[in-house]
């Protein structure tokens, strides 16, 4: 598997995005602050608690949501974080055997793979809910949006997928400061992204974005996200 990952945080912010290349996996994390926070536990440090735990949990047969919610509740247990009043994350796997390839997305960090026809698991719930001004109070709830914080059933309403590793060519995992490009900003279509040098695709990004910095052509609560993408070829 050949792995090329890119990534870079919004102009004048670190990073809270994270990318973790295993073995036998790919996650993509985009860690998410929460507004009462201690200093120290952002969204940055929660993802990479995330992305350290799920390397030392992935393995070949498990289903990616029980992991995910073992990842979860063992944060939870050494770090005693607060469902509701921690920060969190999206969370998207992407693991290979020489037989398959199993992806899970939670929230929205989609993957998307390319073979005889192209296959988006994306997870808009989030999304759909945008025009609520109180969106925080559907975060882990029935009817709501899912996202890996401080409960682990949140794990089980993850969305999944599994593919025959022969039928797959190239698989993209991208947090929404990239996946914007394509879905709402359509600069470039999931096709043309698998073949774009991805430094390129950052920039085509930040770019149309410093052109509508009052947030006109493309509503949203600000004008550059961070940005983490990773794409493999079988």
């Amino acid at each position: 598997m050949r792995i090329e990952t890119a990534e870079q945080g919004a102009p004048g912010r670190v990073t809270e995005d994270r990318i973790r290349v295993l073995p036998n996996a790919v996650v993509v994390l985009d860690g998410v602050t929460s507004r009462t926070r201690p200093p120290n536990r952002n969204g940055g440090w929660y993802a990479t608690q995330l992305a350290d735990e799920l390397a030392r949990l992935i393995n070949d047969t498990d289903p990616l949501a029980d992991l995910l919610a073992l990842a979860i509740a063992n944060l939870v247990r050494q770090h005693a974080l607060v469902p509701g009043d921690s920060p969190s994350s999206t969370a998207a796997i992407v693991r290979w055997t020489e037989d398959t390839i199993d992806a899970l997305v939670l929230c929205d960090t989609p993957v998307v793979a390319f073979g005889h026809s192209t296959h988006v698991l994306e997870d808009t719930r989030l999304e759909d809910l945008r025009p609520d001004p109180d969106i925080l109070r559907w975060k882990n709830r029935p009817g709501g949006y899912w996202v890996a914080e401080a409960e682990p059933v949140a794990a089980h309403q993850a969305l999944t997928a599994s593919w025959p590793r022969a039928e797959i060519g190239k698989v993209i995992v991208a947090t929404d400061g990239v996946s914007c490009g394509v879905s709402e900003y359509e600069l470039f279509t999931w096709e043309e992204l698998a073949q774009m040098p991805l430094g390129e695709a950052l920039d085509l990004i930040r770019e149309a974005e410093r052109g509508d910095s009052e947030h006109k052509r493309w509503p949203r609560f600000k004008t550059h996200d961070d940005q983490a993408i990773t794409r493999l070829t079988t």
